[in-house]
């Protein structure tokens, strides 16, 4: 989706509500030092709208896992749970953070599959977070 079809007013909205920080992971932009991306909650390839509704903050590492998938297999229950929503479900209810912030750990079969599918705890993510953590800019409140 090309940067001009969502206005530049819809995408500093939508970074505040996110609170500039990435829906799926929490990564912080002021933390990265880059601009995070507009990901489409439903993508645009699975029949989502850009509609401001449908919109929220992605790193750009969660939002290349995500890609175009809307749901993933939980490994726990063994069936297909949708991928967190950032817009409508607390992170809270489906994720925790466990190692003083180190790991994401999913909580629900959606939390846990969003996890695993936006490969939440790659070695690079968790090297930066703990660079993060001993500076006291993580994990985000």
């Amino acid at each position: 989706m090309s940067r001009s079809t969502i206005s530049q007013r819809v995408r500093e909205r939508t970074a505040e509500q996110a609170q500039r920080r990435c829906g799926y992971c929490q990564t912080q932009e002021s933390v990265v030092g880059m601009p995070l991306e507009i990901d489409h909650i439903i993508p645009v390839a699975a029949g989502g709208s850009s509609e401001e509704d449908n919109l929220w903050l992605a790193c750009p590492r969660c939002n290349v896992y995500k890609g175009d998938q809307t749901s993933v297999w939980d490994g726990e229950t063994g069936e297909s749970a949708p991928i967190f929503d950032p817009r409508r479900q607390r992170w809270d209810d489906h994720f925790a953070w466990q190692q003083g912030g180190l790991i994401i750990a999913g909580l629900t079969p959606t939390g846990r599959a969003t996890v695993e599918a936006l490969q939440m705890n790659n070695a690079f993510v968790v090297r930066s977070r703990r660079v993060w953590i001993v500076w006291g800019w993580h994990p985000p409140t």
